[in-house]
């Protein structure tokens, strides 16, 4: 059963690509949302459509993201944010120093706020889709690991939107020793339609014991765009509320299995190997990378439609972590 209802609000399109050619070139095509670079580099561009995932690339030559729209973009500055807007889409980025509020509850705080009055700014107050890098995601004990008090911080800012308003996320863990949160958001005039997974406990319903406040974000979101696209939240091998398996291979193919029902759940028509894809894998150990491969490979994914990045998950115990688009 389809489980997006019928009244979903129907969105102009919007194009995820994977690309080999220089970002100069695909920033002079007037309908380019976004380019996504990935690794270490400069501040902030010039060009607020260049967005740089401060995470090492392990695919060479390094690729880029390309997000375009059907219609022209504008872009331009605001404060703190960058921003670029066109064809009913709005994309948002900033980039906060922890050391300017107190770590990273309040750096994820004071990111969302600015995120979400921007939104209102812009007119484009449906928040669909959000990406989240911060140093050390792993470090603290219980209450304070650095992704528990960004978990709690990210609430905070967010804290007008209910549980169903909730976008699409990922959060890893940049190796970089930057204590800098990077936040990339994703807004449009109408709403999608947030996807969980029934083979997984909704984030935002787990148990005290990953912390005072749990994430605050949506497993995928369905988008009614001419050819109906799922933005898939970060997934890796948890079932219920709890990791599973030991070895990157299994993970794995648990991860798959759970991309598996997510895409069924969202009644997409489609599998993640008989459509459009634009995914991203992240992995805690560079080592991983041929097994990751393999894995996604004996799947029938298509690799050159597969980024494969280094960084950290947001448990301990979890060693891969994959996110993207199908369309």
């Amino acid at each position: 059963m389809v489980a997006v209802p019928r009244t979903t609000p129907a969105l102009p399109a919007i194009r995820f690509d994977c690309l080999k050619t220089p970002g100069d070139e695909l920033l002079d095509r007037p309908d380019t949302l976004a380019v996504v670079g990935f690794g270490t580099g400069p501040g902030r561009d010039p060009d607020p459509r260049r967005l740089r995932v401060p995470l090492r690339t392990l695919d060479r030559p390094p690729p880029v993201e390309r997000w375009s729209v059907a219609g022209e973009v504008r872009h331009g500055g605001d404060g703190e944010l960058a921003w670029s807007c066109g064809g009913g889409y709005l994309l948002l980025s900033v980039v906060v120093a922890e050391a300017g509020h107190g770590g990273p509850r309040g750096a994820a705080a004071h990111a969302y706020r600015l995120l979400l009055d921007a939104m209102d700014r812009h007119r484009h107050r449906c928040l669909l889709r959000c990406w989240n890098y911060l140093d050390a995601i792993n470090d603290g004990t219980d209450d304070r690991e650095r992704y528990r008090q960004f978990s709690i911080g990210r609430a905070e800012g967010i804290a007008r939107l209910d549980c169903s308003d909730y976008p699409a996320a990922t959060a890893i863990g940049r190796v970089d020793g930057e204590r800098e949160l990077v936040v990339f958001a994703l807004a449009a005039q109408a709403p999608g339609h947030p996807v969980e997974n029934p083979r997984q406990v909704s984030a935002y319903r787990y148990p005290r014991q990953y912390g005072p406040v749990p994430p605050s974000f949506a497993r995928a979101m369905r988008l009614a765009t001419p050819q109906p696209s799922l933005l898939i939240s970060g997934t890796a091998s948890v079932v219920g509320h709890a990791t599973v398996h030991d070895t990157v291979a299994e993970q794995t193919d648990e991860t798959l299995r759970n991309l598996d029902a997510l895409v069924a759940q969202a009644g997409m028509g489609r599998t993640l190997s008989h459509g459009e894809i634009c995914l991203k894998a992240y992995l805690r150990h560079a080592g991983d990378l041929d097994v990751v491969r393999d894995r996604l490979a004996g799947a029938g994914l298509d690799l050159s439609r597969i980024l494969f990045l280094e960084g950290d998950i947001c448990r301990h115990d979890l060693l891969v972590e994959i996110d993207g688009v199908l369309s």
